[in-house]
């Protein structure tokens, strides 16, 4: 295949940056989105170019480190993927290919393609967690009986890959769908319920602090979530940030 990319290129956080064309030949269908680009920095590297930065790690569709625009859509013009998971079969010969970095304002632009999330980690240490007495009353999970409807909506909402799909897509830049399915997988579980009041307020909190948009329930988000995650968590979180209000 060959193919013409369009690739955002930012030299730091400070720099203007912009679109720079890379012809490229030679390209599989059965390779993986990252494999292309593995070879356009292999040829860059050999011309003694500076290679295209961009985020990767497991490339089994399970880190979200890979979080690519790619021809106005998160992750590709495939569902239910990451990038590492979309094939250039999905592209065809003479293509011309948009990549760019994911917008928020939350998701500042390090390098070429590389954004900053810890905005995500953040919000998960105001409140994603439970605290454990473990001075000898320590209790098997497992003896602890869950309704399967629940165990099975809170393993669904703790497929979340925070890969920020879902913030790059909404036209608000929301990352509710991100935080609600963070506080549904505990808000769905016994032992969730202890700082279940906290957990939701600071999350929420934390999230709005971060600079992330509010949700207009266009329902963009659970489009191109590669984890499928649903709107359904958002509607719980709304309940328990509600409850925990009245609560507080």
């Amino acid at each position: 295949m060959k193919l013409t990319l369009k690739i955002w290129r930012q030299k730091n956080a400070q720099d203007k940056g912009g679109i720079v064309d890379y012809p490229i030949d030679g390209i599989e269908p059965d390779m993986s989105f990252l494999e292309m680009l593995d070879v356009l920095n292999e040829q860059l590297i050999n011309k003694g170019e500076e290679p295209v930065a961009f985020d990767h790690d497991c490339r089994e569709g399970i880190c979200g480190m890979c979080s690519l625009f790619i021809n106005g859509e998160a992750h590709g013009p495939d569902r239910g993927v990451t990038t590492c998971q979309l094939h250039m079969r999905m592209f065809k010969d003479g293509d011309t290919i948009f990549i760019e970095p994911f917008r928020a304002k939350a998701f500042p632009v390090i390098k070429d393609l590389v954004v900053d999330r810890s905005s995500f980690e953040r919000i998960q240490h105001a409140g994603g967690f439970i605290s454990v007495n473990t001075s000898g009353n320590t209790i098997d999970a497992n003896t602890i009986p869950i309704n399967k409807h629940d165990a099975d909506k809170s393993f669904d909402a703790a497929a979340c890959i925070g890969c920020g799909a879902c913030v790059a897509t909404c036209k608000n830049s929301s990352a509710m769908l991100f935080v609600a399915a963070k506080v549904s997988q505990y808000a769905l579980l016994p032992q969730g319920q202890v700082e279940a009041v906290d957990r939701v307020l600071n999350m929420v909190h934390q999230m709005d602090h971060e600079g992330f948009g509010n949700c207009t329930n266009t329902g963009a988000c659970e489009v191109e979530c590669p984890k499928g995650i649903s709107l359904e968590n958002i509607a719980r979180m709304n309940r328990e940030y509600l409850s925990a209000s009245l609560k507080g």
